[in-house]
């Protein structure tokens, strides 16, 4: 007994109870391993696995309470010691008769999902781009964020058990697009369920929102230097609109260049300056205008539209918070129009991928446009044809930004849109046509 008694294993002062306490356990034990040990002494009914601090204790519970009194009675004189993977194990009778629940909150489904996001820029994750996730799964009712221990979190309520878990088995372990955050790194998306069932919001602000009560009072961290409320009325943070537009894209089969974005954004306006960079594992640019407005009506016609048929290079657009870009030298990769005469370095031809068979110099000198490769016709609303892009492949096809349906059949393949680069419209004054 001597062996036995200097090992803190039991405590003999408690009240037997059918259910055992187990303490040392080793890292992530499962339950087969809990009945496997309780097995010799009874039939093990309960268990409660990864308990704790450090997930290192659980409970058993047997049918009858002379089994558990059994166990302990046995190992209790005993010089071999209950183990699990060779570890020491520590028994002891419970305070509770019986095991209430063997799930924690996080296994029950219910309407609000606990998210924590991790990465390097995860508290820089804004909660619109977070409703924006979230939304493409059904109506969110209301988002508070949070910071704890295990990092940057939120809670997330869906209107009933059965859309949340949508949401969850669709996202838990993704990554959040990177042109949802194309100034962030990757940022990744852990997911269990809550124990709440209704958030309480007392006011819209950058870290909680209501989106059932648009009338809910603005804090004063939601109205910007101007003193004006950055909340619109559906509680959406608005986005500050600038000059300078910063453009992701997205699913890059062809080559897009230089001049194939001048072309493009210049349809709207007078391009001054384009910066292009690789960022987040794709391709990234900053487009200048002379103003906000054109930048605007710039950003509202291509967001979401592909440069060449087949749902290939399609463009997500963001307002930057730059308002002038600095061109140093005019190249491949920037460049200034203000500056025509500056000097190009280093140019050389685009390794950015293949060009499209169509591509040809399509323009005349009544154009004044550099040779571009093909875009397609009418600048086609999301894939018609061919893949899909890679954010709605991986989240089961689930898409975070509302996509409409491509252009018919009859229009594709016409060749590229002809630009006069004065009022933005078409050769022959009709304005060119987004397919809605």
């Amino acid at each position: 007994m001597a062996s036995v008694s200097s090992q803190p294993q039991f405590r003999y002062t408690q009240t037997p109870s059918k259910v055992l306490h187990l303490r040392n356990l080793p890292w992530e034990c499962t339950e087969e391993e809990l009945i496997e040990l309780g097995k010799p002494f009874g039939k093990v009914v309960n268990t409660k696995c990864n308990v704790g601090a450090n997930r290192n204790q659980a409970f058993i519970e047997f049918a009858e309470q002379n089994q558990a009194i059994a166990m302990i009675s046995y190992y209790a004189s005993s010089s071999e010691p209950a183990q699990v993977r060779g570890k020491t194990v520590y028994l002891q009778y419970s305070n509770r008769q019986e095991i209430v629940n063997n799930k924690t909150s996080a296994d029950v489904a219910g309407n609000v999902l606990l998210v924590t996001i991790e990465g390097n820029d995860a508290r820089s994750v804004s909660i619109d781009v977070l409703h924006l996730v979230f939304s493409a799964f059904g109506f969110v009712h209301k988002i508070t964020t949070f910071e704890k221990t295990a990092g940057f979190q939120a809670l997330v309520q869906f209107t009933d058990s059965e859309t949340a878990t949508s949401a969850k088995d669709a996202l838990d372990g993704r990554s959040i697009p990177s042109y949802l955050i194309p100034e962030l790194g990757p940022c990744s998306l852990k997911i269990t369920y809550s124990a709440h069932t209704d958030l309480s919001v007392k006011f819209q602000s950058h870290r909680s929102r209501d989106y059932t009560n648009p009338m809910l009072p603005v804090a004063s961290s939601a109205i910007d230097a101007t003193g004006q409320f950055s909340l619109g009325i559906n509680g959406n943070k608005i986005e500050s609109e600038s000059n300078v537009l910063l453009a992701s894209i997205e699913n890059m089969q062809y080559a897009v260049t230089l001049e194939v974005l001048q072309m493009v954004f210049s349809a709207f306006g007078p391009v001054l300056k384009i910066a292009m960079f690789d960022k987040n594992g794709g391709l990234q640019a900053l487009i200048q205008y002379p103003d906000v407005q054109t930048a605007v009506v710039a950003k509202e016609a291509l967001e979401g539209h592909c440069i060449y048929d087949g749902g290939f290079c399609k463009l997500h657009i963001s307002y930057s918070r730059h308002t002038d870009l600095s061109i140093k030298v005019n190249n491949d990769r920037s460049r200034d129009y203000t500056m025509p005469a500056a000097p190009m370095m280093n140019a050389q031809p685009s390794i950015l991928g293949q060009q499209p068979p169509s591509a040809a110099p399509q323009y005349n000198a009544a154009n004044q446009y550099m040779p571009a490769p093909q875009p397609s016709a009418g600048w086609v609303q999301g894939p018609s044809a061919g893949p899909q892009s890679m954010p709605m492949q991986q989240m089961h096809n689930h898409q975070y930004m509302p996509q409409q349906g491509g252009m018919p059949p009859s229009e594709m393949g016409r060749g590229p849109t002809h630009f006069n680069g004065q009022n933005g419209y078409p050769q022959g004054g009709a304005p060119p046509r987004y397919h809605q």
